[in-house]
Order: C-alpha cells, then sequence, then structure tokens
C-alpha cells in the first residue's frame, strides 16, 4: 500500500461536514479566485482548487487523489463508452472521471445526485471546467434516476459504474442494473468507501459466487434495505441526505459472475479507506 503524504491531506472531518452551506461556499471561492479566467476550461485546475478549499477552508467528501487515481486507471484500461456515477456530491468525481472517459474516447458520463442543490454545484463546476460535453447531471434518487434513463433510451448498457452514495443503496441499484441488463458480461463496478465507513452487504453480494446469490434469492435471505451491520456511524452520516426514502426492490440477477478485489488506498484526509473492483465476467445458465 503506498504511503499518504500528509502535505496534501484535507481538513480534518467534522461531526457535520457537509449539507450545511459548505458546497455553496466552495463555488463562491473558485469564482473568486484571481486566476479564474486561467481555471476555466481545465478539469485539472478545478479539482485544484477544489482540493484547496478542502485543504485549507473546510473538509468536503471527495474521492480525493489517491482513490481518484485508481478509478482513472481503470477508466485507461476499460475505456468505458459510458460510465455511471451514483452519488456526485459536489462533481469533484465526475469532473475527475469524466476527463479521463473523455481522454480514453468515451462518449457519456452521467452523474446522478439526489440533492438538487448539488446537483446545481456539480453542474456549475463541469461548465467551469468545460466537461459539459461529456458529462450529464442527474438530479433525482439514484434508482429512479437509473430506471427513467433506461426507460428513455438514454442509457443502454454500463461499461463502468462508481458507486460513492448512500451506502445501502449500492446493493439495491446493483440489483436494479442486472435486472436492467444494463450491468452485463464485461461491466465493472468501483465502489468506494468500502473500509470507511464499510459497505458489507455490498461487498458479501459481490463475491458471492452464482450458487450463494442463488440460494439467497430462493431463500428470500437478504431482502433489501437497510442493514444493522452499516453501524451507527454511517446511518447518522447519511441518513439527513437520504432520509427514510424505502430503497426499490429488485431481484438482479443472481447468475453473474463477479471477479472482485479491494485496493487498499485513504481517504484525502488520509485516514485509510479503499476501492473495490468488480469485474462481471460471464453468466450462468
Amino acid at each position: 500500500m503506498p504511503h499518504f503524504d500528509q502535505k496534501k491531506a484535507y481538513a480534518e472531518q467534522e461531526e457535520v461536514f457537509f449539507d450545511d452551506g459548505r458546497e455553496i461556499e466552495l463555488l463562491h471561492y473558485i469564482y473568486n479566485k484571481p486566476d479564474i479566467d486561467e481555471i476555466r476550461g481545465s478539469p485539472e485546475r478545478v479539482l485544484a482548487a477544489i482540493d484547496e478549499y478542502g485543504r485549507t477552508k473546510k473538509y468536503l467528501m471527495n474521492v480525493g487523489e489517491d482513490k481518484g487515481k485508481i478509478v482513472c486507471d481503470l477508466i485507461a484500461e476499460v475505456k468505458p463508452e459510458t460510465m455511471v456515477e451514483l452519488g456526485g456530491y459536489i462533481g469533484y468525481s465526475c469532473i475527475l472521471f469524466g476527463n479521463a472517459v473523455r481522454k480514453a474516447g468515451g462518449k457519456r458520463y452521467f452523474s446522478l445526485e439526489r440533492n438538487p442543490e448539488f446537483g446545481a454545484v456539480i453542474s456549475s463546476l463541469v461548465d467551469l471546467a468545460g466537461l459539459d460535453d461529456v458529462i450529464k447531471v442527474v438530479v433525482g434518487s439514484s434508482d429512479a434516476s437509473i430506471q427513467r434513463l433506461y426507460d428513455s433510451g438514454k442509457l443502454k448498457h454500463i461499461d463502468l459504474m462508481f458507486l460513492d452514495h448512500y451506502k445501502p443503496a449500492y446493493t439495491t441499484d446493483l440489483k436494479l442494473c442486472e435486472e436492467l441488463k444494463l450491468v452485463t458480461p464485461g461491466s465493472v463496478l468501483a465502489a468506494d468507501n468500502v473500509i470507511k465507513p464499510g459497505n458489507p452487504p455490498y461487498l458479501e453480494y459481490v463475491r458471492s459466487t452464482v450458487a450463494e446469490k442463488r440460494k439467497k434469492a430462493e431463500s428470500g435471505d437478504g431482502e433489501n434495505g437497510p442493514d444493522a451491520r452499516f453501524g451507527d456511524r454511517t446511518a447518522k452520516q447519511y441518513a439527513k441526505r437520504q432520509g427514510d426514502e424505502k430503497l426499490k426492490t429488485s431481484k438482479g440477477n443472481p447468475n453473474l459472475v463477479y471477479e472482485s478485489k479491494l485496493v487498499n488506498s485513504y481517504e484525502p484526509t488520509g485516514v485509510p479507506d479503499g476501492v473495490e473492483i468488480t469485474r462481471c465476467t460471464g453468466e450462468e445458465t
């Protein structure tokens, strides 16, 4: 595991660390910078300005440079035509990954964000970075947005998906994508925060064999919904943002074969975390 450079660490994560006005404050911080004209049209400079705010002003729950590099390397390898992210927050990941998708020859990056205020921040920074030809911001709950994009024909297949939203929805949204045949053999998944705060149900699902998934599906075990294994910390983190919204129930496709592995890394604060990289390698009949 590589060493974390403490000089680039974000400010410490507070008890209340998002949706308290800092997202709009970030916009003012960036647009009031004296070199704003040099920032325009440069994804790298927009990301640097976001990092600067996170390091010198207030913590931001971004994927950060270290875990971001893991996914960027994956994008360069997979060369996705269509990439989807679940959970956009203020746009750091979609600017970083959307730029990588464009460099790899991809056509579309969908950033799905439930909070309309965060969605507006994402759209503003994507425009500032000059990436609005590739990135499409979709506001609404993740399951409804996936279904709507599918029904409209705008989303026909997911080559690469980045999961970084409400943790109990990782598995339910993946199952929805399986059911709609958006995730099929050849699809690749990258799931953030599988160590901090952790996501045991998701890891169990993508690491299970087809036989194990079939057995659970037949018994009705492991139904969709929040899981006690997430713990109190995670519940507190996301309750304000997600509310008590019922997660969509989907059977998924237990016949899909996954190969999954953890890549250890760090949060932008230097706290150890990891990205679970999962490849759909086939389908059993």
